[in-house]
């Protein structure tokens, strides 16, 4: 492959970058840019300070406020960076970005939060967003973000998950190989197998250890008649009895792991109260699906004794187990971005009142992640110090943002020079904005 071509990729996606903001493009180019070489800040007001921000920092909360850009446009064109080395694995989670005391900010709604507590609870008032990423073949920092949502209220993660889904079934060739989608705990099974495409896509989810499924009937009414069984044997994750022989097994060793024991059992669905149709005589749909439980030896950093994980698997064909532990374990990459984007690329540092402008700053994150990303076979490594040396192409995402200021120059930017237009007059003298409303933050039972 020529050595330019990822340079000229990267060119490409800066000028279409340009093409999808509307109103205040030149601002909000210039944030882009500013958010991707910036590092943690200590407040928003800092990002124009940097090099690449050639306005004022009035022009920096103005982007937000007035600056407009077309979401679509950005997800097709994160679209297009999809990775064809890497496989058809794609992680789905939700992230929430904590405005406890926002009282101001419309639209928040409790979500649960790892490390942040309330009353106790790990609940926090925000917004929450869903993000969807492409794994990479080996456990990385990296992975490959597609699209982000806010979940409004009123909206479920499933919903918003569908709606993920779909979209990276368009970014696929029609009639490929079908892709593989991982949740974590916090997504139901049986809402998942509801998705659109659930007949095209196969659906890894994580299921609590006490939870309870059903293999699916095989006994036919007597000569009296009646109604059909559904539900046959019981199977109960926290009862060893009720499990028979597995139908799959996968046992190896690896480095990480040491021995890694998969077993799994196919024809299992789990009981469910919802039922689309009104009135209780109809039959409630079964959906069956395959029971993995995996465990391993050790952890990569021995820090805790580790755990049986029980993992439910819906897709066409025959499950294949020693994809599927892998593509479980490097589900946890996607933390990682979260982590970088919070910390690095200054994702909660803002603090907005519209979620308008939340939705528009966390594409920005995105699509400045995205650069990061494009940027990483061609950046060298500008380490600090104390830092240990790291070959070209294979950069974590900090050394990429360390040493992407010098792409800068020979990139060039599309946005235009700024213009002085004098001082601000600011406020009129006497005037006063007022009182700004307050909004409670939303549960979903109300």
């Amino acid at each position: 492959m020529n050595a330019s071509a990822p340079l000229d990729h990267l060119q490409a996606f800066r000028n279409g970058v340009y093409h999808c903001f509307d109103h205040r493009s030149d601002a909000l180019f210039n944030l882009f840019d500013a958010i991707t070489v910036a590092g943690l800040v200590p407040s928003f007001a800092h990002l124009s300070l940097q090099g690449p921000f050639e306005r004022g920092h009035g022009s920096l909360y103005a982007a937000l406020t007035q600056g407009t850009l077309g979401a679509e446009r950005v997800r097709a064109l994160v679209g297009t960076t999809l990775n064809d080395d890497y496989p058809l694995v794609f992680a789905i989670d939700t992230s929430t970005w904590v405005r406890n005391d926002a009282e101001t900010s419309p639209q928040r709604g409790y979500f649960y939060h790892p490390s942040r507590h309330s009353a106790g609870k790990p609940v926090v008032a925000g917004w929450s967003y869903s993000w969807v990423a492409q794994l990479g073949p080996v456990s990385s920092s990296w992975t490959a973000p597609l699209d982000v949502r806010r979940v409004a209220p009123g909206r479920t993660v499933h919903e918003i998950a569908d709606e993920q889904v779909q979209h990276v079934m368009n970014l696929l060739p029609a009639g490929g190989a079908s892709p593989l989608f991982v949740f974590d705990g916090g997504y139901d099974p049986v809402r998942l197998a509801k998705l659109k495409d659930a007949d095209r896509v196969s659906v890894l989810v994580r299921v609590r250890r006490n939870r309870r499924f059903f293999f699916d009937a095989t006994t036919r009414p007597g000569s009296q008649g009646g109604r059909p069984r559904i539900h046959g044997a019981k199977f109960l994750c926290a009862d060893q009895t009720t499990w028979p022989a597995p139908h799959l097994e996968h046992l190896e060793t690896t480095e990480q792991y040491g021995t890694v024991h998969v077993r799994a059992w196919t024809g299992l669905h789990v009981k469910t109260t919802q039922d689309t149709r009104p009135g209780s005589r109809h039959f409630k749909p079964t959906y069956s699906g395959t029971v993995l439980l995996l465990e391993v030896a050790k952890l990569p950093r021995e820090t805790r004794q580790p755990q049986a994980f029980w993992l439910w698997w819906r897709g066409p064909g025959v499950p294949d187990l020693a994809m599927l532990w892998r593509a479980y374990t490097r589900r946890f990459d996607l933390e990682h971005t979260f982590r970088f984007c919070k910390q690095t690329l200054n994702w909660e540092t803002p603090r907005l009142r519209h979620p308008e402008q939340a939705d528009r700053w966390t594409l920005l994150v995105l699509l400045a992640f995205t650069q990061l990303r494009l940027a990483q076979p061609v950046v060298t490594d500008a380490r600090l110090p104390w830092q240990r040396p790291q070959e070209r192409g294979r950069l974590t995402p900090s050394r990429v943002r360390q040493g992407f200021i010098q792409l800068l120059v020979p990139l060039g930017s599309p946005a235009c020079a700024p213009k002085p237009s004098g001082r601000s007059p600011g406020r009129p003298k006497g005037k006063c904005s007022g009182r700004a409303p307050r909004f409670p933050a939303l549960k979903k039972t109300a």
